[in-house]
């Protein structure tokens, strides 16, 4: 029962993560896709009202996993040396 339940564990982490590198953008909830906040007249038609300040009128949000993984990448990327040499510039030599 234990394997079957972390094998089913396994499979939801895994879609997951397929999703947040297909589709990293997912809609944002409190505007719903719109980018404002829709509002309703005293005759019932649709205005829009606020700009959403969560997702700043984009109506898209980065997702949760996607936030993740870039805080990952940029802590490795940080605590990682570099070996990148410059052609452009001429080096001292040592003697100089």
């Amino acid at each position: 029962m234990l394997t079957a339940s972390s094998a089913l564990l396994l499979i939801a982490l895994g879609s997951y993560a397929a999703l947040c590198a297909i589709q990293p953008f997912g809609t944002c909830h409190k505007c719903r896709g719109v980018g404002y906040r829709l509002r309703r007249t005293r005759t019932g038609a649709v205005k829009r009202g606020k700009p959403c300040r969560r997702c700043r009128t984009h109506g898209k949000r980065l997702r949760l996993g996607r936030r993740l993984h870039n805080h990952a990448r940029r802590v490795h990327s940080a605590g990682t040396r570099t070996h990148t040499r410059s052609t452009n510039r001429k080096e001292a030599l040592p003697w100089q």
